[in-house]
């Protein structure tokens, strides 16, 4: 399977449980590794035979703005269902870092893989 991938993605959103995570959107990491339903872009050069990973970092910056999560997991969860469903993708692994929100700690997070890699 051929993977493409997105390396410390960051953006800004409202996320977690407590009031003051609430009050401010906070800076998120994301990093995504996301299998390509087919392989023949190598041999075409057609970014039609492969997922436009342009359009993926739109779509998830548009989540981001629209819809607001108290959990990483929630999130994760939602964009790893999101780019399956509207992309294609059989296979995706995804982690959301939390950047500097607790003293002492410099990122807390989840990664999760969802699908079939074949």
């Amino acid at each position: 399977m051929d993977i493409i991938f997105l390396n410390e993605f960051r953006a800004e959103t409202i996320i977690g449980v407590y009031p003051w995570e609430r009050e401010v959107p906070q800076t998120i990491q994301l990093d995504l590794e996301i299998g390509l339903p087919h392989s023949r872009a190598g041999t075409t050069d057609d970014v039609a035979d492969t997922i436009d990973y342009g359009k993926v970092v739109e779509r998830i910056q548009q989540v981001l703005g629209e819809k607001h999560f108290s959990l990483v997991e929630a999130l994760a969860e939602h964009l790893a269902q999101l780019v399956m469903t509207e992309f294609g993708a059989p296979w995706i692994k995804i982690s959301i870092t939390k950047l500097g929100l607790i003293r002492g700690v410099k990122r807390l997070g989840i990664t999760i893989e969802r699908g079939a890699k074949s």
